[in-house]
């Protein structure tokens, strides 16, 4: 599918509105536990989310294994990676953080090689995990690599948190493809609610509302443009723009990201990190394909009707 003014207009939005939300947690997370920010996070995007599914008239499925989908889907996208996120920016900057985010189309590529019949594994599918993963050493050091300390267990609790994106990408496909966007977001983030919920009471006490007007602020925002707002714009992108355009709304969060991180919470990245975001971003574009077709053709490259591509 072609990309027009207009889908570039709205996966720029959804950028920033994402690398925003990087920001959003790390000021919230000054008065409250990673734990409850997630459980916020879900409860704000699900009410906002069924406001949108009924002021649209979705219609509500009633059945158990659309549900039982919801819940699994709750966890893989929305309960285990904001939670993950949330304790590894206790410890590392919201910039850094949205450059590892950036890691979910990679492992997507991956994944979905491994378990759909109609996603090969190809080699230009595996060249490009490999650079994705250099990117990443890249970013955490061999200093990081050789002995684990607080901020690289925070880099691979991010990493983690990707990876379960990525596998919630395949889960949509197979268990709610049928069921119609609004509705199947309210569900999963309904889902992730009624498991964070519980376990942010166990672990971090009840939520106060004694929270000061920044993390307020923080906090609706991170809740609902960021992710109500958010998940809407995307499958509007994604219905427009097929799943391969859409996917490069992860190469575009990380500027956002790392100008928001510097603007308002004054972060500063090492060089090696930008290095890193560089070698991510050919993975992505070696999995993707296009990139590398284009070049072919701007050189004149016919590869003939007896070669393969990879």
């Amino acid at each position: 599918m072609r990309i027009d003014d207009r889908v570039w207009a709205e996966l720029l939005l959804l950028g920033l509105i994402w690398g925003g939300s990087f920001v959003a947690l790390s000021v919230a997370l000054r008065e409250m536990g990673p734990l409850t920010s997630a459980a916020w996070r879900t409860g704000l995007g699900a009410a906002g989310l069924w406001l949108a599914a009924a002021a649209t008239r979705a219609p509500l499925p009633r059945s158990a294994r659309f549900w039982g989908a919801c819940l699994v889907m709750g966890l893989l996208n929305n309960a285990l990676p904001f939670s993950l996120f949330a304790w590894a920016q206790q410890s590392i900057e919201s910039g850094l953080t949205s450059i590892l985010n950036a890691m979910t189309a990679v492992f997507g590529g991956l994944v979905a090689g491994l378990l759909l019949k109609d996603e090969r594994l190809t080699a230009r599918r595996l060249v490009g995990a490999g650079l994705g993963v250099a990117g990443v050493a890249t970013i955490m050091g061999a200093e990081a690599l050789a002995e684990l300390d607080l901020r690289s267990l925070a880099q691979l609790a991010a990493l983690a948190a990707t990876l379960s994106y990525a596998v919630a990408s395949v889960w949509a496909r197979v268990a709610l493809g049928g069921a119609s966007p609004s509705t199947a977001a309210a569900g999963m983030c309904t889902g992730g609610f009624l498991m964070m919920a519980p376990l942010a009471l166990w672990r971090e006490g009840p939520p106060t509302l004694a929270m000061s007007a920044e993390v307020w602020a923080a906090l609706l925002y991170y809740g609902l443009p960021a992710t109500a707002g958010a998940y809407l714009l995307y499958y509007r992108i994604l219905a427009r723009a097929g799943a391969a355009n859409t996917m490069l709304v992860t190469l575009i969060i990380p500027p956002f990201g790392i100008v928001l991180g510097w603007a308002l919470l004054d972060e500063r990245l090492e060089p090696r990190a930008y290095a890193g975001l560089a070698l991510i971003a050919l993975g992505l574009a070696a999995i993707d394909g296009r990139p590398w077709a284009s070049l072919r053709r701007a050189l004149g490259i016919d590869r003939g009707p007896g070669r393969r591509s990879l």
